[in-house]
């Protein structure tokens, strides 16, 4: 199966450390750990091979938090900083993007995981028990209240991402927000109380009036845009193939021959304009796609 894209971490997240301060102040006192290099936005600077930007700890702005990102295979520390200074926009740039189309998959995974972490401190500076300012702890990887004691941690947000398929075709929708042409996957986010199972019958039935059943699990893959998720890629078997729109939630949906699928994919003309490679949903139709 292709490799979804921002998987394939080498990092070891380095639990240990984590509930070990003197062990901690030791890794990022070691002169062989690195601050991830960062643009505004939290965008990745990428060096001339592609690959991420890394530079000393003495690189990090005046009164950043340090945020462990793991050890690298030689115990080497490597972090990101956390500033405090506005972060990153939910939409990405044309820099961006192209930026992420570049980059390794091993070396994306460390970027989703440290864009992750920065958004989920952005946005927890205060307690939600009882509204006290926050204070970093367990190298980055939560929050605690120094008033209540309640403690918080980075959270995922699963999101089922499907293709229904009936008669050889697969049903693909879009955004207005999309580019001309660009069509995907259906995705939607699972609610409390619901398996993953009924998260694909329902967004379906919800975004196109299409019914479906037989719900199989192809792979998964975090996403950090524009917080952190966690993307299922399901196929689901249709009942029929009447669509009968949300416009609220999709511009239009199609059914598309797999044989149309495949020479999209392959970089030929077809009926619609396939997602980035880094996103599952490529994936998803690329497995669909080969059978």
């Amino acid at each position: 199966m292709i490799q979804p894209g921002f998987t394939g971490g080498t990092l070891d997240r380095a639990d240990r450390l984590r509930h070990d301060a003197d062990g901690l102040a030791a890794a990022l006192a070691d002169p062989r750990a690195r601050l991830l290099a960062m643009r505004p936005g939290w965008e990745p600077a990428l060096e001339e091979d592609d690959r991420l930007g890394w530079t000393g700890l003495d690189g990090a702005p005046d009164g950043a938090d340090l945020l462990l990102l793991g050890l690298e295979a030689d115990g080497s520390a490597r972090v990101v900083a956390l500033t405090g200074a506005e972060g990153g926009s939910p939409y990405r740039s044309p820099a961006l993007m192209a930026a992420l189309a570049r980059l390794r998959p091993g070396e994306a995974a460390i970027y989703a995981a440290a864009r992750s972490l920065l958004h989920w401190h952005s946005r927890n500076g205060y307690c939600a028990n009882c509204g006290h300012a926050t204070a970093m702890f367990r190298a980055g990887w939560g929050r605690k209240c120094p008033n209540c004691t309640a403690e918080h941690f980075p959270r995922t947000d699963p999101v089922v991402i499907m293709i229904a398929e009936h008669d050889g075709r697969a049903l693909l929708g879009r955004q207005p927000s999309w580019p001309p042409g660009r069509y995907s996957a259906l995705a939607g986010f699972l609610e409390p109380g619901e398996s993953i199972e009924e998260a694909v019958a329902r967004e379906v039935g919800e975004e196109t009036g299409v019914r479906v059943s037989g719900v199989r699990y192809v792979a998964s893959q975090p996403w950090p845009f524009p917080h952190s998720q966690l993307m299922i890629a399901c196929v689901a078997q249709a009942e029929d193939d009447a669509i009968t729109l949300d416009v609220h939630e999709l511009e239009d949906a199609i059914w598309v021959p797999r044989d149309a699928v495949r020479r999209v994919l392959a970089g030929g003309e077809g009926p619609f304009i396939a997602p980035p490679p880094y996103a599952i949903a490529w994936t998803l139709l690329s497995e669909w796609a080969g059978g």
